[in-house]
């Protein structure tokens, strides 16, 4: 088949979870299908390089991302439209016309929209089968339920209302989406469209890409830095800001306490956001590669509150070896076994004992760490959900309703 692939995120290189996983996706469909990649520049500042998808895509086409602007005429506009404002206001006719200038002009059997970003361009679609990539909406529900005051419940259950109703109107377009959860599955279908065929395709990961590093990062390397942990996150991502605030006020005094020369490594894009002063705190902004520092780390923390989908950092810190720590919303959606594959805590203090004790148990750190390996080995790696996706993906271009899966 032909597809047309659309991404909010330029997927290469694949240095943040939303790439991880649309890089991925690109390299699954090829294995089977031509795929034409339209993507944003989501980083204007650096001259793109196409020649990482040299052999996922056919072509690849990039258009300018304009960053949403709360403040700006268009965004202020939005306030008295049906359609959610970051949409109005990042909407970029650019990319309108460049979805429409390739299915002018070629076969196109099926376009993927990834994300609601890239699937509010449904209007350029034509008589095309699509199928909606990623469809998330645990991050806006979850800001309305557990809003305390009364300005904000009001302002996030506006918010939430709004765009449900956007949402239905942008899925009665496609064949077909994905989530990649249970829990958004169940939250999709009873909140937003219940007659839309929805399939969970879980984040995973190819496990073949941490196979080297996690072999250099071995045993003895990783006894020549005891006592570290490592967090990785731009704070770009509210939770990921909100979940090191809380960390560093709440849980990093009780282990300093206990552990003084502990040291903690936080990477990503910090966004010259205030965090809590403390000690033995290392930021180091944005990483090619964060692979050797998880690898070489004695532990993972994932102390999430909100948001929606799952996180990769886990099951990228489960396949380098290295134990995590996580809260309940960190691990949710994932399946794995509390004190099995990961350790889950959700007070400062069950938080604080769960870090000490790995960092205080070698028996324990190994064990979880081969359990949460064989974990991603059996259900996250990409191989064993490639036929899944290929499967829906096929059904839909047939317009014809991708089966429920369910994941556990």
């Amino acid at each position: 088949m032909q597809i047309l692939f659309l991404s909010r995120w330029f997927p290469y290189p694949p240095h943040n979870g939303s790439k991880l996983r649309i890089f991925n996706l690109l390299r699954v469909l090829a294995s089977r299908h031509e795929v034409t990649l339209i993507s944003f520049n989501d980083q204007p500042e650096k001259e793109v390089d196409t020649s990482g998808l040299a052999d996922v895509c056919q072509t690849v086409h990039v258009i300018p991302w304009r960053a949403y602007n709360p403040e700006s005429g268009r965004a202020r506009l939005g306030f008295f439209n049906t359609t959610p404002r970051f949409i109005v206001d990042t909407f970029s006719p650019a990319m309108k016309s460049c979805i429409e200038e390739v299915l002018a002009h070629g076969r196109t059997d099926l376009i993927i929209a990834s994300q609601i970003d890239m699937a509010a361009y449904f209007a350029a679609f034509g008589n095309v089968p699509a199928l909606f990539e990623e469809a998330e909406v645990g991050t806006l529900y979850e800001q309305f339920i557990h809003a305390r005051s009364l300005k904000n419940k009001a302002r996030y259950g506006l918010t939430w209302g709004k765009h449900r109703h956007y949402l239905r109107q942008v899925l009665a377009r496609f064949q077909t989406c994905t989530v990649v959860s249970a829990q958004e599955k169940e939250l999709l279908a009873t909140a937003v469209s219940p007659h839309t065929p929805i399939s969970i395709i879980p984040n995973c990961i190819n496990l073949n890409d941490y196979a080297d590093v996690r072999e250099t990062a071995n045993p003895k390397r990783l006894r020549a830095v005891p006592h570290t942990l490592i967090f990785t996150g731009a704070f770009t991502y509210q939770p990921n800001y909100e979940a090191m605030v809380w960390f560093l006020e709440k849980v990093w005094p009780l282990i300093l306490a206990h552990i003084p020369d502990v040291q903690l490594t936080i990477t990503g894009n910090h966004a010259d956001r205030p965090l809590p002063t403390t000690h033995h705190v290392t930021l180091t902004g944005f990483v090619d590669d964060v692979r050797p520092l998880i690898a070489r780390a004695w532990a993972s923390l994932v102390p999430i509150w909100t948001g929606g989908g799952t996180r990769l950092k886990i099951l990228e810190a489960m396949a380098l070896g290295t134990p995590v720590i996580a809260t309940g919303k960190g691990a949710e959606g994932l399946n794995a076994m509390p004190g099995e594959h990961l350790l889950v805590a959700d007070t400062a203090e069950d938080f604080a004992t769960a870090v000490l004790e790995l960092l205080q148990n070698a028996p324990l750190r190994h064990a979880i760490s081969q359990q949460a390996s064989q974990f991603v080995a059996e259900r996250y790696d990409w191989p064993v959900v490639t036929p899944r996706f290929l499967e829906v993906v096929e059904r839909a271009a047939q317009r014809e309703s991708a089966p429920a899966y369910n994941s556990a």
